[in-house]
């Protein structure tokens, strides 16, 4: 039988993410609307975005932090362009986005002293075999596969190489090692639930020191630019952007950002995302027929919970019929209004995406459950049928 209850907020998108709780459009009244960015105003906002990242992430002082175009996307190409060909490169590849940062500089870049090491799905690629002299590209958490590195001790203190962290989808709900990262990025719209196209870059001395010795031999589009002269171009980390943002958009991320310092900063953000995974958790434990796709606990994402469907049926099934049935799981949810945008990445295996950031709230999570219940017993009756 269905369940009488449904989510408060069903929204479980991976991306962009849900709002705050409590979120509504009278949070944007404050927006520098009509307002040129570059006015005093405007460049007061934006400088709040970094001074309250600072704060709330707690980034050290000697790292700048800059409001990129294109998103997170932006944030780590422009990082690519600028900066790769001074050294070999390490590419870590466990799931699509590391997969995209490997094609551009493999095949865009055409780095010739570049190494790709990959894992599938559910795995991590061996860290021990990252060469540290080497600058190492890598997803802190996989969005699309649920899988993110346990921690930082793996990334040597004593590294030549650029450590050159995407962020995105860890940030604001995972303790990130500063001292380490020597790049991070990420985007509004992920962890804090902002809207898009505006990115976050966090740069390490050492990464200005790259960035002002080292000149690459392609050329560098204006949006990637971020020295002239041989100097950095300070204002970048200042707030004054490379191009025109959406001053809405930047309301909307002082205000994530405001409710992160009210729920306890870092720490409470990823209270709240470990509590949404220990939801799931016990979803999993008590199911024959889910599993996690990180199967390593140490590894499994508190934000962008995969699901796989394991039961004997489904895994009978061809992976086409697999894909078509978790998609039918997902449509169930969304035309009964129980769960938003919970279809697995395309190119990752069949199942369910679960956002459990700390915009979601616990008690939405509980509330989806039985929903999951409900919606495998359908697809059961048809699919398994099938398969037998």
């Amino acid at each position: 039988m269905k369940p009488n209850a449904r989510p408060l907020r069903p929204d479980f998108s991976s991306g962009p993410c849900a709002k705050r709780p409590g979120w509504t459009p009278q949070a944007l009244l404050d927006a520098a609307i009509g307002r040129s960015h570059r006015s005093k105003l405007g460049k007061k906002k934006l400088a709040e975005v970094i001074d309250r990242t600072r704060k709330v992430l707690g980034i050290p002082a000697d790292h700048r932090i800059g409001i990129v175009p294109a998103s997170d996307t932006g944030a780590v190409e422009m990082t690519l362009w600028s900066m790769l060909g001074a050294r070999p490169v390490d590419v870590l590849v466990w799931e699509s986005f590391g997969e995209g940062w490997a094609t551009d500089i493999i095949k865009q870049l055409k780095l010739k002293e570049a190494r790709v090491l990959k894992a599938p799905y559910g795995a991590l690629p061996d860290l021990k075999q990252v060469d540290w002299s080497h600058d190492v590209v890598f997803t802190w958490n996989g969005t699309t596969s649920g899988v993110r590195v346990p921690d930082g001790n793996w990334i040597a203190d004593d590294r030549t190489g650029l450590s050159i962290c995407d962020a995105t989808s860890a940030v604001f709900a995972q303790d990130l090692p500063w001292a380490k990262l020597d790049v991070v990025t990420w985007s509004w719209q992920k962890v804090m639930g902002g809207e898009g196209a505006h990115g976050m870059l966090v740069l390490s001395p050492r990464a200005v020191e790259r960035l002002t010795t080292y000149t690459p031999p392609w050329p560098l589009p204006k949006l990637f630019r971020m020295t002239s002269g041989g100097k950095l171009s300070e204002g970048i980390f200042k707030g004054e952007t490379i191009n025109t943002p959406s001053m809405l958009a930047v309301e909307d991320a002082i205000d994530g950002l405001v409710w992160g310092e009210k729920v306890g900063g870092l720490k409470g953000l990823m209270g709240r995302s470990n509590a949404n995974l220990a939801v799931m958790e016990r979803f999993v434990a008590a199911r024959p027929w889910a599993d996690f796709l990180a199967k390593v606990p140490a590894t499994r994402s508190n934000t962008s919970v995969c699901i796989n469907i394991v039961a004997p049926w489904f895994t009978a099934l061809d992976e086409t019929k697999q894909a078509a049935a978790a998609k039918k799981m997902a449509d169930m949810l969304e035309a009964e209004n129980a769960g938003y945008d919970l279809g697995h990445y395309r190119d990752a295996p069949p199942g369910l995406r679960i956002w459990c950031g700390a915009t979601v709230d616990t008690a939405d999570l509980e509330a989806l459950v039985p929903w999951l219940d409900w919606a495998y017993a359908e697809i059961e009756k048809e699919f398994g049928a099938k398969a037998a």
